[in-house]
């Protein structure tokens, strides 16, 4: 049994991980919930109680075992080592920490070993890096990852319940034949497209979103020259970032043989009937935990290369259900779900 805490609990990822940790029946002894002044004395729900919000103070770790973060990386900092002094060990979803090279980046279908080289802080890989590498891994154990050019469609859960808010604001404006002003965004995001998601970094025109998914792609898979083309995308969608995914390797696989293997990959869900119209979307994943695939077919421009289309829940794998299992697996725990 484990006595968690998590820190960032009345958040849209924390109040996903609640779920998730009943969902999984994930075995506690104590549940402490922490957030910031504006939310302590709250109370959440979980497994027919109501558990209080507590102050999250420098001291609210004592007698913790595993503190599950989901603040933002400036609380991570202030934080972690704190929680670490106590004797916890601190899985953090923020990007405070990933390309630490003291920290391991870790997704466990793909990189499991490296939880156990931890230092008192475990990193969760940005959403998109998350459902992206679960693919890549068996590609690259077949055959060699080359290059990899991927084009997120990001939901707008992935910036927060004020973006999710903002969208229903302005989508509902639009429809009565209102202008649309921006509310989140630097522009609409109702019934629009903005080819800009994340901060620009540095003089070089990407954002830390596509910086993001190169960098932490890479040291995931252990492959620090792996090339790598982002671009991150915006879209008017609630929850469920989709990506549109091209691969080269060495050898080549095609689409056949990609099929066969992600369809033995733990945590992928191949979905690819195009005569029937099968294929995952946003609507149909969210609420679920797993990496979904459809849409595989050669590459017309690379006899080396494979075209793919994968969508997850950002919310749950691209977030909540990866600490989970991070935490399940430092406790030698079996998911009942």
């Amino acid at each position: 049994m484990t006595r968690l805490a998590v820190l960032g609990a009345t958040g849209a990822v924390g109040e996903t991980l609640l779920k998730v940790l009943a969902e999984r029946e994930f075995p506690l002894d104590e549940l402490r919930l922490l957030a910031s002044e504006r939310s302590a004395g709250q109370t959440r729900h979980f497994r027919g109680e109501d558990v209080e919000v507590q102050l999250a103070t420098e001291d609210a770790f004592d007698g913790i075992d595993i503190a599950i973060f989901s603040a933002g990386a400036a609380r991570s900092r202030t934080f972690a080592p704190h929680a670490v002094a106590a004797g916890a060990v601190v899985i953090d979803n923020s990007s405070a920490f990933r390309m630490d090279p003291e920290v391991p980046l870790v997704v466990p279908e793909v990189n499991p070993q490296a939880a156990f080289t931890h230092k008192g802080v475990i990193a969760n890989p940005n959403c998109s890096t998350m459902q992206l590498v679960p693919v890549l891994k068996p590609l690259h154990d077949a055959a060699g990852l080359e290059h990899v050019t991927v084009s997120t469609y990001q939901s707008v859960s992935g910036t927060g319940q004020k973006a999710i808010d903002g969208l229903r604001r302005e989508a509902a404006r639009s429809l009565r034949g209102e202008t649309a002003t921006a509310e989140v965004y630097a522009h609409p995001i109702a019934f629009n497209v903005l080819p800009f998601a994340g901060a620009l970094q540095g003089d070089d025109g990407y954002t830390d979103e596509e910086l993001k998914l190169v960098n932490e792609s890479r040291k995931i898979l252990d492959l620090p020259n792996l090339r790598v083309s982002a671009t991150c995308v915006r879209v008017p969608v609630v929850n469920c970032h989709s990506e549109a995914v091209w691969v080269t390797t060495r050898e080549r696989l095609g689409a056949a043989r990609v099929r066969e293997l992600l369809e033995a990959a733990p945590g992928v869900t191949v979905i690819d009937d195009p005569v029937g119209n099968a294929y995952p979307t946003a609507l149909e994943i969210d609420g679920l935990d797993g990496v979904y695939v459809g849409r595989i077919r050669d590459d017309l421009g690379d006899d080396h290369g494979v075209a793919l289309w994968v969508v997850a829940d950002n919310l749950r794998k691209g977030a909540a259900t990866n600490t989970v299992q991070i935490a399940e697996l430092l406790t030698g725990v079996t998911a009942k779900r």
